[in-house]
């Protein structure tokens, strides 16, 4: 069995993930979509920055001969070069039933002082990844690398490093990582060398993200599996599954005093209401907490389109909704590159600003954020910015709060698809949109900034068709 870097990472995300890379049948694979393809053109990107100011030796070898590789990436190892780029590591270590090759591909190999079978030099694993902060998972692989060169330099390396976006080189102590990634790696071995494939369970935020989402996740629908069920977590499945609660049938008529010890009064009642809204296909309401919703004359509906990784938010998108004459007009404020967003806050301030009694409804926490972070940005007055937060209704919360719903989700596109909402485009997403804008930038074909306005626009009247739908119920 091989072993890499890559698979020990996708193994820390999901088992399952890692198991199918490694057996898994490619016809069901999905096709990458332009969000993958962005992250990955960004790694590219990224690493292209920092070897721009290195200089360093590339192993030569036929494509996939990694014996090739690895004898080429010794050669310049055994002449002391300053740096290697993309070497080959190769090293077998004892399994059950088999023995494991490990294969590594550090993205450098930067010389040291020290003694190894080279002589009086040894080598150091470099990691150049695209995230700001070093994640766990970089430092296992990274300590991943160093295992592996301890075996081919015959001495471990006094260091690891990883070379973050934004940031100075982060130092990996290989004393804490090391022993942190030997117990992943014998975790991750065994589970590989099983026969069956580990058990599926969905989690949004890393499924959306992996290739293998629809073919697990159309198992999982045919299961009617509780990980589609909103509030079961990995750990609160663990659990369920110990006491036999395998469904939404056998939760939804489970005991509260069977769960409560466990996880708690309010986690319990949550599970079980959901569990019974999914099974009856109803709403079910919180009598406990009625929903109180502003209602006004005037109402506007407000949703952001950013590009996180340079914090820069290019769309404040403003639905305003009056009652009165019943007209509803969507103002996109556009920012065409960074050094327009200052007058796009500007205009928004002014907007909102136009209608001082209106309720400001959101979904979800992100736009207070950002108005915190604009205002600051741009050291705006306190009374311009902050009576608006007053003002911000965010309808997620009072949606959560109130009611619960039989979706798999209380995502914005979740609720408003279950009231029978659709999004002009299909494909649309804040991913999606955050590939369009970067089309834009490079190309400047205005087609792709539409399609960010529409899908704006949509979730705006989205939001509304929510908020409308909960102030019907409540009344």
């Amino acid at each position: 069995m091989l072993l890499t870097a890559e698979l020990l990472l996708q193994y820390q995300r999901c088992h399952r993930r890692a198991f199918l890379d490694l057996y898994g049948n490619k016809q069901e694979l999905d096709p990458p979509n332009d969000f993958q393809l962005k992250l990955k053109h960004d790694r590219r990107t990224h690493q292209k920055i920092v070897l721009s100011e290195q200089t360093y030796h590339k192993p030569e070898y036929p494509d996939r001969d990694w014996q090739a590789g690895a004898e080429a990436t010794l050669t310049l190892m055994r002449q002391g070069v300053e740096r290697i780029y993309k070497g080959v590591l190769i090293t077998q270590v004892d399994g059950n039933p088999f023995p494991i090759t490990l294969l590594s591909f550090p993205d450098l190999l930067v010389k040291q002082p020290g003694n190894s079978i080279f002589g009086d030099w040894c080598y150091i694993p470099v990691q150049i990844e695209l995230g700001k902060r070093p994640k766990q998972e970089y430092k296992i692989n990274a300590a991943f690398h160093a295992q592996v060169l301890t075996t081919v330099q015959e001495v471990q390396p006094p260091a690891a490093w990883l070379i973050l976006r934004e940031r100075k080189p982060y130092f990996v102590p290989l004393e804490t990582w090391l022993p942190q990634m030997q117990k992943i790696f014998q975790e991750c071995s065994e589970t590989l060398q099983q026969t069956e494939t580990p058990e599926i369970f969905i989690s949004r935020q890393k499924c959306n993200i992996c290739h293998w989402y629809s073919s697990c996740y159309n198992i999982a629908k045919s299961q009617e599996h509780l990980s589609l069920l909103p509030g079961v977590t990995p750990s609160r499945y663990k659990y369920l599954q110990e006491i036999n609660i395998n469904s939404v049938e056998s939760l939804a008529n489970a005991s509260f005093a069977d769960l409560a010890p466990v996880f708690g009064r309010e986690i319990t009642e949550q599970l079980l209401r959901q569990a019974q809204a999914n099974l009856k296909n109803q709403v079910i309401f919180n009598a406990n907490l009625p929903i109180n919703l502003p209602n006004s004359e005037v109402e506007l509906y407000f949703d952001i389109e950013s590009q996180p990784e340079i914090d820069f938010a290019y769309l404040l998108g403003v639905l305003v909704v009056d009652k009165k004459a019943k007209t509803e007009k969507f103002y996109p404020l556009l920012a065409e590159d960074f050094s327009e967003e200052a007058a796009t806050w500007q205009q928004f301030l002014s907007l909102v600003w136009d209608y001082p009694e209106a309720p400001i409804f959101h979904f979800c926490d992100y736009e207070v954020f950002m108005i915190k972070e604009l205002a600051k940005r741009y050291q705006t007055p306190n009374n311009l910015w902050q009576p608006l937060l007053n003002r911000l209704v965010d309808v997620h919360q009072k949606v959560t709060q109130a009611v619960t719903l039989p979706t798999e989700s209380y995502s914005l596109k979740a609720i408003a698809r279950w009231l029978g909402f659709n999004w002009r485009n299909p494909a649309a997403s804040g991913s999606q949109a955050i590939c369009w804008y970067d089309e834009w930038l490079k190309t400047s074909d205005r087609t792709f900034l539409e399609k960010i306005v529409t899908y704006n626009e949509d979730d705006c009247l989205a939001t509304y068709l929510v908020k409308d739908w909960l102030t019907q119920k409540s009344s």
